[in-house]
C-alpha cells in the first residue's frame, strides 16, 4: 500500500510539473498572457493594504517570482501547481531583467479537502537563493530557506529566510505551505518567447536575449522598487 501511495504521489508531481498539465495553464494562457497577469498581480499587491510590509521591503529583493494562479486541491493526497515568471534586479543599475518562465508544483499528505486558487509573489532575498533558481529544478526549503511573508496592517518580521512567500487565497484548504514545492524551468516557453533555446543565466546574467513585450512589467517593477 505504501509503495502504491508513493508511486501515485510521484506521478501526481510529475503531472503538475508537465508543461501540458492544466495546472500549468499552458492550454489557456500563453507566455505573454502570463507576463501580463503577473504585472496585474504585482500592481494589485502594491495597492493591497495588507501588503504593507511587502511594499516597504521591496528594496531587499534580489528577484521576484510571480505566480498569478497557483491551484491546489485534493482529498488526503493533495497537490498544487501553476506557472510563474522570475525577474531579477541588477545590483549595479537597479534595472529588472527579462522574465524567465517556471512551473511550481508539490504533493502533500494529510487531512485536506476542497480546492483553492492562490496568488503568489516570492521575494528572493539572497544571492544564493536567486542563483539556485538557475538549476533545471529546485526544491524550496533545506539549504535555501522559505517562510511566509508578514501580511496585515502593522506587520513586522525578523525572519531571515532566503525567500519570503506572500500569498492571497480563496477557497477551502486544510493548510498551505510552499515548503517542499518544486520549481522547474519551462524551457519550451523560454525558447518560444525569446526565439531560441536559452537558460536563466542567458536571460538574467548574460542578458543575451530580450523581448520588448515584457516592458510594461519591467517598468512597473522599476516604478515601485527603488
Amino acid at each position: 500500500m505504501r509503495r502504491i501511495v508513493i508511486s501515485i504521489s510521484i506521478l501526481f508531481l510529475l503531472s503538475i510539473l508537465s508543461p501540458t498539465n492544466l495546472f500549468a495553464d499552458s492550454k489557456t494562457v500563453d507566455q505573454q498572457g502570463l507576463v501580463e497577469r503577473s504585472r496585474i498581480l504585482f500592481e494589485s499587491f502594491m495597492a493591497d493594504e495588507n501588503m504593507g510590509w511587502f511594499r516597504e521591503n521591496l528594496s531587499q529583493a534580489k528577484g521576484l517570482l510571480i505566480v498569478p494562479s497557483l491551484l491546489k486541491g485534493g482529498f488526503f493526497l493533495g497537490g498544487s501547481g501553476g506557472s510563474g515568471v522570475l525577474l531579477a534586479r541588477d545590483r549595479e543599475t537597479g534595472k529588472w531583467s527579462q522574465p524567465v518562465f517556471y512551473t511550481i508544483g508539490s504533493v502533500t499528505f494529510g487531512l485536506q479537502i476542497g480546492g483553492e486558487k492562490s496568488e503568489v509573489i516570492m521575494m528572493i532575498r539572497t544571492r544564493r537563493a536567486l542563483e539556485s533558481l538557475y538549476a533545471s529544478s529546485f526544491k524550496l526549503g533545506g539549504d535555501i530557506s522559505v517562510a511566509a511573508g508578514p501580511i496585515g496592517g502593522g506587520a513586522k518580521s525578523n525572519v531571515l529566510a532566503d525567500i519570503l512567500s506572500f500569498v492571497r487565497s480563496k477557497g477551502l484548504y486544510g493548510g498551505v505551505s510552499l515548503e517542499g514545492a518544486v520549481l522547474k524551468i519551462r524551457d519550451d516557453w523560454n525558447s518560444s518567447y525569446y526565439g531560441k533555446y536559452v537558460r536563466p543565466t542567458d536571460i538574467i546574467v548574460k542578458k543575451s536575449v530580450s523581448n520588448s513585450s515584457s516592458e510594461k512589467l519591467r517598468n512597473v517593477l522599476e516604478k515601485y522598487v527603488k
